[in-house]
């Protein structure tokens, strides 16, 4: 099982969860203790409502990168704190789809980036299943609504 904490960096680092989850408990301390920091770090600044400059300075960043930063840790908040592995795998869609309508999906070779991020959600999505010891088939109904769930 995968813990909160590590889908919450991956989310926030953009790796899949299973790479993620692949690079976890083998002496990789990048993995293992700095990008959760990192998304702890956030979390702190957010809650006791850091400015940019020392948001930039906890993370060791460019002061302009942090509405960056702050955007990525929203997602991932949002995406992981669903309220079961269905409707985290649609919000994570749903960025995904979100973010490369806002660059422009005007050639083959952009729609191809996008399904390429849906089938990397629908991994997403497995080990999330995992997580909670249920299939797929447990929401089906759930993922044919049509239905936005918050």
């Amino acid at each position: 099982m995968m813990e909160k904490k590590y889908l919450l960096a991956a989310e926030l680092f953009n790796y899949s969860y299973a790479n993620y989850d692949d690079h976890l408990g083998i002496g990789n301390t990048r993995f293992d203790k700095l990008m959760p920091e990192t998304f702890e770090i956030l979390e702190r600044a957010i809650r006791e409502g850091w400015d940019d400059s020392q948001i930039a300075e906890a993370l060791e960043v460019e002061e302009e990168t942090v509405g960056e930063w702050r955007g990525h840790y929203q997602r991932a908040k949002d995406i992981i704190e669903a309220a079961n592995a269905a409707e985290s795998f649609r919000r994570g869609v749903r960025y995904s789809i979100k973010y490369e309508v806002k660059k422009g999906l005007k050639t083959e070779e952009d729609i191809e980036k996008l399904v390429v991020q849906v089938c990397y959600r629908a991994a997403d999505l497995a080990v999330l299943l995992k997580n909670e010891n249920k299939e797929l088939s447990d929401y089906s109904e759930e993922l044919r609504s049509r239905q936005k769930i918050d």
